[in-house]
């Protein structure tokens, strides 16, 4: 029987938060309660939360680098600030659709694929959810934040990868890389393609999503949204590769953190080099950009030059295929899906192993873990926040405003963490998908 958000907690013993993990691994897409950390449970129990909590605590700091994009001073500014910034920008939300794809393969079974009945509706449990995101995410875009949300995008996400969610790690890693190395070009030609004809005006005049939403709809879920499917899914597939293996295994950590650290390498180091080296890009990108204020932060007022990692100079024009080179975030580039899945892999290697060996950072670490398990919650607060103080520029905000956001949704979340297994829409989410359960 499913325990209602609205009941608090009754005490558990060990074997009890072992049954109850062993009945929802794979079902829900966030961990365990963070109450399991307190738990004297078996070596194999506590490898098992760890690896969960890990989880959590990577997603906690996926939604406090939102928070920073979104609320956060200008990445343009100079100094610490302003690189911490910079830094958040692009790649905390890389790491979100990273975590995708754990949560789908958590729902779907995460050591074997469910089959049959079981396995038949754990995808309708995947496709209720991108529904409602979808729907979610658009109503939240309407409301006339300038936040691009990213709630919608993540429900397309969330069908398009589904398809795969039976596939070995090797495979969905072979996946993920031939689509960051394919897909990226193809999203340049068909934005050409839109900016230079009309058949995307046709489209959309007729998408049933952007009529009743006032938004681009599908067309610009698909390509020319700030989190284009095109490009983003190889983040998704790459997330699900990961969530198959063994996160408990030094050796699997081990290769896991040196791939993450070679692929950052590889996408940023590649395309420094590019900006440098290659003939004609640099000459390119300057008389791109030449006495335009093309939108980046700051008005524009960084290098090109330092297109190679940020995008404080500003977002690609396309108007050359010069920008295929550089790596700055939301440049919807090969080395930019190859750095950022770098960063995301990285983050998540750090946040398992280190809650799993360091007890006490674990302990300290408990605020932004609870953060984690109730994500969506904390992202449509946020949202809900910007909108009620009238925020009208991102980024921009002092720094205390930031500060204040995160404190606010941080002393939430460890407060209901206290006496509720998820968040409120984490419930309601999971409540929304029990018709799920009529299927044959």
């Amino acid at each position: 029987m499913t325990q209602n958000a609205s009941e608090p907690k009754a005490p558990e013993t060990a074997a009890g938060i072992a049954a109850r993990t062993a009945a929802e691994r794979g079902v829900e897409p966030v961990a365990e309660s963070v109450a399991a950390l307190a738990s004297e449970t078996r070596p194999s129990q506590t490898a098992s939360a760890g690896r969960l909590v890990g989880v959590d605590l990577a997603r906690g700091l996926a939604v406090f680098g939102m928070y920073a994009a979104h609320v956060g001073p200008d990445p343009a500014d100079s100094g610490a600030t302003g690189l911490v910034m910079e830094l958040a920008h692009g790649r905390a939300s890389a790491l979100f659709a990273f975590l995708a794809g754990f949560s789908i393969i958590l729902m779907t079974g995460r050591r074997a694929p469910r089959t049959g009945r079981e396995g038949r509706q754990a995808v309708a449990k995947v496709l209720i959810r991108a529904v409602v995101l979808l729907a979610l995410g658009t109503w939240l875009t309407s409301t006339g934040t300038p936040v691009e949300v990213i709630l919608a995008f993540y429900g397309l996400y969330f069908v398009m990868v589904l398809p795969f969610y039976r596939l070995r790690p090797v495979t969905l890693a072979a996946l993920a890389a031939g689509t960051a190395l394919l897909l990226p070009q193809l999203l340049y030609g068909i934005q050409q393609s839109i900016n230079n004809g009309t058949w995307a005006e046709t489209v959309t005049r007729h998408d049933p999503l952007a009529r009743v939403s006032d938004t681009g709809g599908f067309m610009e879920l698909l390509f020319n949204g700030s989190y284009p499917a095109l490009t983003w899914i190889p983040f998704v597939l790459a997330g699900m590769a990961v969530a198959r293996l063994d996160l408990t295994s030094t050796v699997v950590r081990t290769r896991l953190a040196v791939t993450g650290a070679g692929l950052a390498v590889l996408g940023y180091g590649g395309s420094w080099l590019a900006l440098h080296l290659v003939p004609g890009v640099r000459d390119a990108l300057t008389a791109s950009v030449s006495g335009d204020d093309w939108g980046g932060y700051g008005g524009g007022s960084g290098s090109v030059m330092s297109a190679w990692w940020s995008d404080t100079a500003g977002y690609p024009t396309g108007d050359t295929t010069a920008w295929l080179w550089v790596a700055s975030p939301h440049s919807e580039t090969t080395l930019s899906v190859i750095a950022n899945t770098g960063v995301a892999l990285t983050v998540l290697v750090a946040c398992v192993a280190a809650v799993d060996a360091l007890p006490h950072f674990r302990r300290l670490a408990e605020p932004v873990i609870a953060v984690g398990t109730m994500s969506l919650t904390a992202y449509v607060l946020h949202i809900a926040g910007i909108r009620i103080l009238g925020i009208e520029e991102h980024p921009g905000s002092p720094l205390y405003v930031l500060l204040g956001f995160i404190a606010t949704v941080t002393v939430l979340a460890v407060v209901w963490s206290r006496f509720f297994r998820r968040g409120p829409l984490e419930y309601l989410l999971g409540q929304a998908t029990k018709p799920a359960r009529y299927v044959k």
